[in-house]
């Protein structure tokens, strides 16, 4: 992931200027991650150690979104419509 990239999703999800360590920015930086290995993911099927990194960034993700789930339910029902994950009930 780009710098520029990164800056932008930090700045677009960030509750107040600076913040860069909230579970909104840092579960959108992982998902953007968590994109891009997938795309290379399918193009390398054997490559195991990427696979590793790609099962713990989900499994991080997983948990800060419980977190969130648990804190503020509204920013967590947003922010998971907004990236488009976990299927609304």
């Amino acid at each position: 992931m780009e710098k520029e990239t990164k800056t932008a999703i930090m700045q677009k999800y960030a509750r107040h200027e600076g913040d860069v360590g909230s579970p909104e920015v840092q579960i959108a930086v992982l998902s953007t991650k968590i994109a891009e290995l997938t795309d290379h993911m399918r193009s390398h099927k054997k490559d195991n150690s990427s696979r590793f990194g790609l099962m713990a960034m989900v499994n991080r993700r997983k948990r800060l979104l419980k977190y969130l789930s648990k804190e503020n339910h509204e920013r967590y029902l947003s922010l998971a419509a907004e990236l488009g994950i976990r299927g609304q009930k």
